[in-house]
């Protein structure tokens, strides 16, 4: 397996409620803090040892083709938009992209702001070894998404297990960071239903494999405290920034 593994980051979407910001910039290219929120994942990245990132794209694409990117850094790209009329959705596009990724790979959506986390090669390695489809990284349920996404429960030995908690189940959530490792194997049978390459262009989330793979015991987890945001709305936005203009 190499240490140095494929990244994928979801760069597709339209950026509705970001709205009328979006209308001329893609989403992935609105500054944080004097960066492009691109930027400030793939810098991520490549700190991490990762040397190949592939970029999803539709709403305006040729902008974040022509976007800056650290040297040395090669970025490859999966144009839904193009070649489909239209996103994929997350599962969609990973499956796509699928045969430009390792056996086992970061994904990562563009568009939230995590300035802290590290994606290292320690990290990476421990999947590997592990017999999991994939591990989760959770935050603490920020108030747009109070409910959480899943439940995690520790292990007397190895990582903790994500769960896919019913809706009446007391016990807590976490929100979902969109950071995550993953095996290839989670996008195909009996987990996912597109085939290889999604040459079709099927729309999917990647929620329902996630659930059917949690339900078998086959996700970790782990919960990341440090500085996390989706930047999903015009107000979140100008909340980060607010940080530099007002120490």
């Amino acid at each position: 397996m190499n240490c140095l593994a494929t990244a994928m980051l979801l760069a597709a979407g339209r950026g509705e409620r970001m709205r009328p910001l979006t209308d001329s910039c893609p989403k992935p290219l609105l500054k944080v803090q004097g960066k492009p929120l691109l930027q400030w994942q793939l810098e991520a990245l490549q700190r991490g040892g990762c040397q190949q990132v592939l970029v999803n794209t539709d709403w305006l694409a040729e902008q974040i083709v022509q976007a800056a990117h650290p040297p040395g850094l090669a970025l490859r790209y999966s144009h839904e938009g193009h070649d489909f009329g239209g996103a994929l959705e997350t599962a969609g596009g990973i499956a796509r992209a699928l045969p430009q990724l390792d056996e086992v790979f970061w994904v990562l959506a563009a568009d939230v702001f995590t300035p802290g986390f590290e994606f290292s090669q320690a990290a990476l390695a421990r999947f590997a070894a592990s017999d999991k489809l994939a591990h989760l990284w959770l935050v603490p349920n920020p108030a747009h998404n109070p409910g959480g996404d899943f439940g995690l429960q520790a292990q007397a030995a190895g990582p903790a297990l994500a769960l896919n908690l019913p809706k009446d189940d007391p016990h807590p959530r976490f929100t979902f960071s969109t950071i995550g490792l993953y095996r290839r194997a989670l996008f195909a049978a009996p987990w996912c239903d597109i085939a290889p390459g999604n040459p079709l262009g099927v729309k999917a989330a990647l929620a329902p494999l996630l659930r059917r793979a949690m339900d078998q015991g086959q996700v970790s987890a782990e919960l990341y405290p440090g500085p996390w945001t989706d930047v999903g709305t015009p107000e979140r936005l100008a909340e980060l920034n607010a940080v530099v203009e007002h120490p």
